[in-house]
């Protein structure tokens, strides 16, 4: 950013995740994820790299993806947990969770304006995006640069 360029979250942004399992679900996706994530979330699970890319990935031209499955709500990621915790969707792999949904919803396509931003709260629909915790401008960017 240049002393004459201003980010148009300046002022920050508000967002808290409810556990609404709307950014983990929808029409069909990527949720990318990179070999070492991979060698994390099998380590989570406890089995080896070869059982968790067979039972819970697919090869895509672009990388590796977590598998989806279909629900009621769409298609889920297949470690969207809506049953153990009621009313809530949560992730059974938290902890070793991609960079892809650890960085939700902070991503460049989605701060490309105000109007990109309130347009996916809307799409997701995310009901965490403007309430909750402040975030400062300066983690925004830190967490969308994170993405490249």
């Amino acid at each position: 950013m240049t002393s004459k360029t201003r980010d148009w979250f300046e002022d920050g942004l508000r967002f808290q995740c409810t556990q609404c399992g709307n950014c983990c679900t929808g029409p069909p996706g990527a949720v990318w994820f990179t070999p070492e994530e991979g060698r994390a979330m099998a380590a989570e699970l406890k089995i080896s790299e070869e059982t968790f890319l067979a039972e819970y990935a697919r090869p895509l031209p672009e990388g590796m993806s977590l598998i989806e499955r279909e629900t009621e709500h769409g298609f889920d990621c297949v470690f969207l947990d809506r049953t153990t915790v009621p009313g809530k969707a949560i992730c059974s792999l938290y902890g070793s969770r991609p960079h892809q949904c650890r960085t939700w919803p902070f991503w460049s396509e989605n701060l490309r304006s105000r109007a990109v931003w309130e347009k996916m709260k809307e799409i997701t629909p995310c009901p965490g995006m403007n309430v909750g915790g402040f975030v400062s401008a300066d983690e925004v960017r830190i967490i969308r640069d994170s993405m490249s």
